[in-house]
C-alpha cells in the first residue's frame, strides 16, 4: 500500500508577483447604440399597428409604451389615427403638411417627357435587374454559406460545428503532448499551446504568469523508520537501500504531501481508519493521543477537514493509505502488493484478552519550498451582441515537478479540439452572442494555483461578467460509465445534451447527474464567485458503499494508462462534442439555460428526512420555491417565446439567472467542505453538507453552537435566494408598471 506522510499543520502558498492582465475587457454601448436601439424598437411597434390593427394595440399598449423613452406616457393614443398611414412611421412623415410645403414638386413640363422619363426608368430597372442576378449568381457558387445571424438559434448550427470534431484528431494531439511534458520543464508545453491556439485563430492568446511558493520533492525521499528493527521504507512501501531505489525511477521523489511541515517525528502509530467523528471519539477514549502519528484511509470525508480534526484532537503527524478494499471493482491492484488472512479475528496468541502491542515509527519530512513561475494561457471569442459576458472553459497542462500522470494530456487535447471546430466557424464570419475565454491552467496538482491566482487578480471582472464556467478537469479516470456534474441550475440542461446523445449510439445507460465537490480548477469559480458550473468526466464503476475523495490521491504513474482505457480515443470525442454542445448553447441562447425552480427543489430535497431544528428551514425553503415558481413562468416562460421578447426584458432576466448561486455561498465552511452549499460531499448524499458536519461534530460535544451557526448560514442563504428573486419580480413588475 502506498503511503504519504503528512504533518499536522500545512502551510500555505503565497502570491508573490501578480501584475500581469489579461485580456483587455469588451465596452458597454454607448448613447448613440442606446439611442439607435429605442427607435428601433419604436418602428417594430408601428409595424405591429399595420399589421394587427388598433384594438390590438391597444390591449398590449401598457407593455408596449415602456418598451421606448418614458416621454410616450403620457401620449393620447385615441388620437393617432394608424388608417391614415398604413406605410408606417417614416411614411407618415411624408404625407405632414409641413413635409408638402417645404419639399413641393413642380408640374410635369409635357407628355412625351414624361414617357421619356418612364422609358429611361425601365431601361435603368432592367439593366440592374439582369445586372444584380449576375452578381447573385456569382456570389452564390464562388462564396461558402454562413451561418444564420447570431440573433437567430439554428438547431442544426451546434452540430455543424461540432461534426468537424474527430476521434483521430484528439488522440494525434494527446500522443504530441505526452512527449513534450518529458523535459520536465512545462514552459515548453505552455508556448506550445499558445503557439498552436493562435494558428487555430483563437484572439489574443496570451501567458498570465504568477510567482508562487511550491512545496517541492526535496534530494532524497521522505522516509518512515521502525524503531524496533531499525528498518527504513519510502512513502510507497520500498525498502530505503541504495539497491532498491537505483531499480526505481525518480518517482519516489514525488510520493509526499506538498505543503506539510517538515522534520522528524518519533511517535506511536494509531490506526484511526477514515478518521470520522466516531472513530476519533473511541480512540480519545483508551489512549492519548498528544503528538502521536494517525494511520488514516483517504475517503468519505474530505482529507483537510480530516487533518483538521486530527490536529485538534492533538495528533502530530499522519500516515496516510488507499484501502484497496474502496478501488472502484474494474480497478485492477495487481500492481500493489497485498496479503490475506484466514485468522476468524483477534491474536490467536492472546485469545480472548486484547494484544496491547505499541508500534513506534520515526517519520521523515523532506521537502524544499522555492518560488517558481506559473504559467497560465488565456484566449478568446469575443461575443456579438453580449460581449461582456464571459463563458469560461478551463482545462489544465503539466507543471514541472508535479505528478506525472497523464489526464493533463486529455485536458489539452479535449479544449484544443473544440477550439479548432469552433474557429472553423468563426472564420466564416459566426461568432457567438457572449464571449467564450479558453483558459489552460498551471500549477493545479498544487492546488489549483493557477486558476486562483487568475481569480483572484481578476474577482470584481469576473464577479459582474461570468455566466458560467465548463471544467474539461480529468475527463479520462476510467471507460465504464459517464458522470456528468453540473449545478442544480444545469442539470436539465445536461440531461437534454446527454439524452440527445445518447441517441445516437448504441448503448444509453442511465445517466446519474449530480451536484457534488469535485477536484480541479472549477474549485475558485463555485466557492469564491458563485457560477453554476458543467464537468463530463468518464469513470470506472464505484463500489456501491465506497467513499468519496479517492481522487485526492495524485499517482505518479498509473497502471491503466489513458490509451489503454480509450484506445479509439471516442470517449474523448463524446466528451469534447457534449461538453461543446453545452458550451455553445450557454454562449448563443437568448435566455441563459439556466433553471431557477430546479435550485428551489433542490434546497427542498436537501431537508428532507428527520433532521433537527430545521423547521424554519422548511418554512423559508417553501417561500423560495414560491417566488421560483413565479420568476419561472412570469418571466421565464414568455422570454423563450421569441414572439413575446423585448431585449430589455430579457437582459435583466440574464442578470438575475446568472446570479442565482450567489445567494448560497456561506462564509465560513470547515475544511476541505465546499462554500457553496448547494453541492454535496458525494452523490449518496442528499443533505446540505455543513449541517451534516455540524450534527457529526456535536455528537462529542456537550455544546451545539456549530450547529446553531451552521443552521444559521444556510437559513440566511435560503433567505436571500427568496429575497432575490422576490426583487426580481418587483424590478420587472415596476417596469411593466412604469415606474421607473
Amino acid at each position: 500500500m502506498s503511503r504519504h506522510e503528512i504533518q499536522g499543520k500545512k502551510m500555505a502558498y503565497q502570491k508573490v508577483h501578480a501584475d500581469q492582465r489579461a485580456p483587455g475587457h469588451s465596452q458597454y454601448l454607448d448613447n448613440d447604440d442606446l439611442q439607435a436601439t429605442a427607435l428601433d424598437l419604436e418602428w417594430d411597434m408601428e409595424k405591429e399597428l399595420e399589421e394587427s390593427g388598433f384594438d390590438q394595440f391597444q390591449l398590449d399598449g401598457a407593455e408596449n409604451q415602456n418598451l421606448g423613452h418614458s416621454e410616450t406616457i403620457d401620449l393620447n393614443l385615441d388620437s393617432i389615427q394608424p388608417a391614415t398611414s398604413p406605410k408606417g412611421r417614416f411614411q407618415r412623415l411624408q404625407e405632414e403638411s409641413d413635409y408638402i410645403t417645404h419639399y413641393t414638386r413642380s408640374a410635369p413640363k409635357s407628355n412625351r417627357c414624361n414617357f421619356c422619363h418612364v422609358l429611361k426608368i425601365l431601361c435603368t430597372a432592367t439593366i440592374l435587374f439582369i445586372f444584380g442576378i449576375l452578381i447573385g449568381y456569382y456570389v452564390h457558387t464562388n462564396c461558402p454559406s454562413d451561418a444564420p445571424s447570431s440573433g437567430t438559434v439554428d438547431p442544426q448550427l451546434y452540430q455543424e460545428i461540432l461534426k468537424t470534431i474527430q476521434a483521430e484528431d484528439i488522440k494525434k494531439s494527446f500522443r504530441n503532448l505526452v512527449q513534450l511534458y518529458k523535459n520536465e520543464d512545462d514552459t515548453e508545453i505552455s508556448k506550445k499551446i499558445k503557439t498552436q491556439w493562435t494558428s487555430l485563430g483563437l484572439e489574443d492568446v496570451q501567458f498570465v504568469n504568477y510567482s508562487v511558493l511550491l512545496d517541492l520533492p526535496g534530494p532524497s525521499p521522505s522516509t518512515v523508520t521502525l524503531s524496533s528493527s531499525g528498518q527504513c521504507f519510502h512513502p510507497n512501501g520500498q525498502p530505503c537501500s541504495e539497491e532498491a531505489r537505483k531499480d526505481s525511477s525518480q518517482d519516489l521523489l514525488y510520493s509526499y504531501a506538498a505543503y506539510s511541515a517538515k522534520g522528524t517525528l518519533k511517535a506511536e502509530v494509531i490506526d484511526v481508519s477514515y478518521g470520522m467523528a466516531d472513530d476519533l471519539k473511541r480512540i480519545r477514549k483508551i489512549k492519548n493521543v498528544t503528538n502521536q502519528i494517525a494511520l488514516l484511509k483517504l475517503g468519505k470525508l474530505p482529507l483537510l477537514y480530516k487533518l483538521s480534526s486530527l490536529e485538534k484532537a492533538g495528533f502530530g503527524g499522519v500516515l496516510l493509505y488507499i484501502d484497496p478494499c474502496d478501488l472502484p471493482k474494474t480497478v485492477n491492484p495487481s500492481h500493489d502488493t497485498f496479503m490475506v488472512s484466514l485468522n476468524p479475528g483477534g491474536d490467536p496468541s492472546t485469545p480472548g484478552y486484547p494484544s496491547v502491542e505499541i508500534r513506534v515509527v520515526s517519520m521523515q519530512v523532506q521537502t524544499v519550498t522555492k518560488l517558481k513561475t506559473v504559467t497560465n494561457v488565456v484566449g478568446f471569442v469575443m461575443g456579438l451582441t453580449s460581449p461582456d459576458r464571459y463563458i469560461i472553459v478551463g482545462s489544465h497542462h503539466h507543471t514541472a515537478h508535479s505528478y506525472n500522470g497523464q489526464e493533463w494530456a486529455s485536458s489539452t487535447a479535449i479544449i484544443t479540439a473544440f477550439i479548432r471546430a469552433l474557429m472553423s466557424k468563426v472564420k466564416r464570419g459566426w461568432r457567438p452572442d457572449r464571449t467564450i475565454v479558453f483558459c489552460s491552467w498551471g500549477g493545479t496538482a498544487f492546488g489549483n494555483i493557477g486558476s486562483y491566482e487568475w481569480g483572484e487578480d481578476f474577482k470584481k471582472v469576473l464577479q459582474k461578467n461570468v455566466v458560467a464556467y465548463i471544467s474539461l478537469h480529468s475527463p479520462i479516470r476510467g471507460n465504464s460509465s459517464l458522470y456528468p456534474v453540473a449545478s442544480p441550475s444545469l442539470q436539465q440542461l445536461v440531461v437534454e445534451k446527454n439524452n440527445f446523445n445518447c441517441t445516437r449510439r448504441a448503448q444509453c445507460p442511465e445517466t446519474n447527474i449530480s451536484s457534488i465537490q469535485i477536484q480541479g480548477d472549477a474549485d475558485y469559480f463555485i466557492n469564491h464567485l458563485g457560477v453554476p458550473i458543467v464537468q463530463f468526466a468518464y469513470e470506472d464503476i464505484k463500489t456501491l458503499e465506497g467513499p468519496s475523495f479517492l481522487s485526492e490521491a495524485r499517482f505518479s504513474t498509473r497502471a491503466t494508462k489513458i490509451e489503454e482505457m480509450d484506445p479509439s480515443f471516442n470517449l474523448h470525442e463524446t466528451i469534447t462534442k457534449l461538453s461543446g454542445e453545452v458550451i455553445l448553447q450557454i454562449a448563443n441562447e437568448p435566455v441563459l439555460p439556466f433553471n431557477a425552480l430546479d435550485i428551489a427543489l433542490e434546497v427542498q430535497n436537501n431537508l428532507k428526512g428527520d433532521q433537527p431544528n430545521t423547521h424554519q428551514l422548511l418554512a423559508m425553503a417553501s417561500r423560495l420555491r414560491e417566488s421560483a415558481e413565479l420568476f419561472q413562468s412570469d418571466e421565464m416562460r414568455p422570454a423563450n417565446d421569441p414572439k413575446e421578447r423585448a431585449p430589455i426584458r430579457i437582459r435583466m432576466l440574464n442578470d438575475i439567472l446568472q446570479d442565482m448561486e450567489k445567494s448560497f455561498l456561506v462564509k465560513q465552511a470547515p475544511p476541505g467542505f465546499y462554500r457553496n452549499i448547494l453541492y454535496h460531499l458525494d452523490e449518496k448524499t442528499s443533505r446540505f453538507s455543513i449541517l451534516i458536519e455540524a450534527w457529526e461534530h456535536c455528537k462529542p460535544l456537550a455544546s451545539n453552537e456549530t450547529l446553531q451557526e451552521a443552521l444559521s448560514e444556510v437559513l440566511n442563504s435560503i433567505n436571500s435566494a427568496q429575497v432575490y428573486f422576490k426583487a426580481g419580480l418587483d424590478v420587472f413588475k415596476s417596469v411593466l408598471d412604469g415606474k421607473n
